[in-house]
């Protein structure tokens, strides 16, 4: 463990925690790009059939790994749960602005916080149920409701950031009995092989631009987690986490140069709140000596 007085290298978890931001945001757009055109549960299960060839080697690598029982449970109820969040997440990218859809997606690690610390046996300390309470105010500035309306496509991007933490809790539970390229790789089989029946109910006619698109999502998702991962190993979370909100900012240049979307300050606000309470918890917790939860690639 890295102690709280050890910043690694800085400089070089900063920029490839800024390239992690570029190349999530690079996702948010093609996908409200494509908008409605396709149904949610089509995009999400091509994007995932691309993201297996990606993945190959370590799949291969996986089919050779055996595990009891109650283990390939786990890894059943964390792609079920993945299922459910990414149909969630690509139905509200293509209906609600960019900049709103990652200011809501920093409650993440916010959700975890609460899981880990209620079920996990973390316990919730003044200093975690502070944050947790900045966070929540921060995401009533960027919803504002009663003020404006809080649409369906705002709900299924709320459920999807509560289905993808518990998720992680899953991972997390996964990660002490299984390699970490074996957990990716499952997930996304787990996922496409659930993703396959609803996509198929569903299926419209695919245009080759589409499909174009839709690889490049999941080209600029791998190379976010990558990017994401190399970060972690450089410098620790308090030195990183702050960079993740300059995603908001260019999610909100890119909904507002792309696609004519209005630069909302109370989205920039409540999104710095969210991410200033997510990385003070971090920096807290990493002086005395404790790495706190964070979704992991």
């Amino acid at each position: 463990m890295r102690v709280a007085t050890d910043l690694g290298r800085p400089v070089e978890g900063a920029l490839w925690m800024l390239l992690t931001t570029l190349a999530f945001v690079g996702v948010n757009g093609i996908v409200r790009h494509l908008g409605t055109d396709l149904p949610a549960a089509q995009s999400a299960f091509i994007r995932f059939a691309f993201g297996l060839v990606l993945l190959a080697p370590a799949i291969w690598q996986a089919r050779r790994t055996r595990f009891p029982v109650p283990v390939w449970w786990l890894f059943g109820w964390r792609g079920a749960l993945h299922v459910a969040a990414v149909i969630l997440w690509f139905y509200a990218m293509a209906r609600v602005p960019v900049a709103e859809m990652a200011a809501i997606g920093f409650l993440n690690p916010v959700v975890v916080l609460v899981i880990a610390g209620l079920l996990l046996g973390e316990g919730l300390g003044r200093g975690r149920v502070v944050s947790v309470l900045v966070a929540l105010l921060g995401a009533l500035v960027v919803l504002r409701p009663g003020l404006r309306e809080v649409s369906v496509g705002h709900l299924a991007q709320l459920a999807a950031t509560l289905c993808f933490a518990v998720s992680y809790i899953f991972a997390k539970r996964l990660s002490g009995l299984a390699p970490a390229s074996v957990v990716v790789a499952v997930l996304s089989l787990t996922v496409s092989v659930g993703l396959a029946p609803i996509a198929w109910w569903v299926w419209e006619p695919v245009t080759g631009a589409q499909l174009g698109w839709l690889a490049g999502v999941a080209a600029l998702a791998t190379l976010g987690h990558y990017a994401m991962t190399r970060a972690f190993r450089a410098a620790p979370l308090a030195v990183t986490q702050p960079v993740t909100f300059l995603q908001i900012l260019w999610a909100a240049a890119l909904g507002a140069l792309v696609f004519g979307e209005a630069v909302d300050g109370f989205v920039l606000l409540g999104g710095a709140l969210i991410v200033a309470a997510v990385s003070l918890n971090t920096w807290a917790e990493a002086r005395r000596g404790r790495i706190p939860p964070q979704p992991t690639p």
